[in-house]
């Protein structure tokens, strides 16, 4: 091959630079519903209804229709020239509308893409894919969210130390600590399924978004189109009203955030010092070149990398709802590199979490032995709450404090500075006998959990009937 010269195509090919974050952990689902074939597939499904609406309505005849509908399939399309014509456009409906034509007898021939203009095919193009993707995430979170609900059942009362500024702050369960990602999980499934009828909907406008190209019924075979293609129908045009895209790339985003907290707590807590929660344990797994003793958390630090990466793509969400007029001017192309992109890393984050926490080890018992690594510090609050009721809240705050900074700097437990510190002040009598436990200071650890999982459990799957794209409309 000369040296410039580019590789054959296919339909299935990329041209995307090699990225290491994806060829370890990229979802194979969302690179499959976003890779050159679907897409392409994607447009011939969206050329197939078009030509059996339009003939549903009278628009062209129905043995064209089924004609077009025979030869929009991706054995007619020559990839190389596609991809060759799309460079020199600038776009692919051309050069496809064209094969398929050429792939008909005279008549039918100039049926094809009747009235309709790039936009509106490659736009309900997409907007099978986003489906299938949505569709493909919420299986994905469903995952997920069963399995962490399985872990805050089984924590609900696993006692630990409830970090804040990442210190040690009052006693709480793990299960709660969990509850509030599963929320969060419960949460980003509502959003989903409310972003579908906003997201999988029919663009057919035409060139400058009135239909006036598609004849007096264009309403009607727009309506026939959705419905032959499983999406919702539009009555006004989104050419350049993107945010619907956007909002599918943000849904990609904050689901990758909700993945990297709960990476980043399994890092902090697997940190030697703390030791209370680790990834799954395997030969080799997270090994180090060099240290042989090293079990790094490989699959925590590939989701926050992936969120990272989502977080940057994401500041380009608003500027694709930047297009002016009836038509982008660069605006779209954007939307091209970045919605596939974030897509994949949601997929890929999902899979990743869903691997932690399935295989997820927890040390109970070195919770347990945190909770007196400052000297019971951590039982400051309660201490103070148990003097609450005679002196005020003030005062106990400052007897407390008091007591905790002299017991910092002595390296005494809290617990016997305390009774110290009351009795230099008379107040001796006012405290507790015994000391409350870090068990009995859980306030609602137990029932947040609980409600965390009562929610995840009511909340449905999304109820998406997915044809493969290749019977749509055919």
């Amino acid at each position: 091959m000369e040296r410039n010269a580019r590789p054959p195509a296919t339909l299935h090919s990329g041209r995307s630079p090699f990225s290491l974050l994806t060829h370890l952990a990229g979802d194979d689902e969302q690179l499959a519903l976003f890779s050159a074939g679907s897409a392409v597939e994607s447009w011939l499904a969206a050329e197939r209804a078009l030509a059996r609406a339009q003939a549903e309505h009278g628009v062209i005849d129905q043995a064209d229709a089924d004609a077009i509908a025979r030869a929009a399939v991706v054995g007619t399309v020559d990839a190389d020239a596609l991809w060759a014509t799309a460079r020199t456009v600038g776009y692919p409906i051309l050069g496809l509308v064209r094969q398929i034509s050429a792939a008909l007898p005279e008549g039918p021939d100039g049926r094809v893409h009747y009235g309709a203009t790039t936009q509106d095919v490659m736009d309900t193009g997409l907007a099978l894919q986003l489906a299938r993707s949505l569709a493909a995430l919420d299986r994905r979170l469903g995952e997920v969210g069963d399995a962490l609900a399985v872990r805050v059942a089984e924590h609900a009362g696993t006692v630990m130390a409830a970090r804040t500024h990442a210190q040690q702050a009052v006693p709480t369960t793990f299960g709660a600590t969990l509850a509030g990602l599963l929320a969060q999980l419960t949460r980003q499934r509502h959003r989903l399924a409310q972003a579908v009828p906003r997201v999988a909907v029919v663009s057919l406008f035409g060139a400058g978004g009135t239909a006036a190209a598609l004849g007096p019924r264009s309403a009607a075979v727009r309506a026939s189109m959705a419905r032959g293609l499983d999406l919702f129908p539009a009555d006004v045009p989104w050419h350049a009203d993107r945010d619907g895209v956007a909002e599918f790339g943000w849904l990609c985003t904050t689901i990758t955030a909700t993945c990297a907290r709960l990476a980043r707590n399994v890092v902090d807590l697997s940190r030697t010092e703390i030791a209370e929660v680790f990834e799954p344990s395997g030969d080799h797994r997270g090994a180090s070149s060099t240290m042989p003793q090293k079990a790094n958390p490989i699959s925590s630090e590939v989701v926050i990398g992936l969120s990272g990466a989502a977080g940057a793509l994401a500041s380009s969400l608003a500027r694709i709802q930047e297009a002016g007029h009836e038509r982008s001017a660069g605006e779209w192309q954007v939307e091209w590199q970045v919605v596939p992109q974030l897509a994949v890393l949601a997929g890929s984050a999902l899979a990743g979490t869903l691997a932690v926490v399935r295989g997820m080890r927890v040390d109970a018992d070195r919770m347990r032995a945190n909770l007196e690594l400052d000297g019971g510090l951590v039982m400051a609050e309660a201490r103070m709450m148990s003097l609450a009721a005679a002196m005020g809240r003030e005062h106990a705050h400052d007897l407390v404090h008091e007591a905790a900074t002299r017991a910092r700097r002595t390296g005494r437990a809290l617990a016997e500075v305390l009774v110290e510190v009351a009795g230099e002040q008379g107040r001796a009598e006012l405290l507790p006998d015994p000391p409350v436990a870090a068990a009995d200071y859980l306030g609602e650890a137990a029932l947040i959990a609980e409600a965390a999982v009562r929610g995840w459990t009511a909340t449905p799957a999304l109820d998406l009937v997915l044809r493969p794209l290749s019977d749509l409309a055919v």
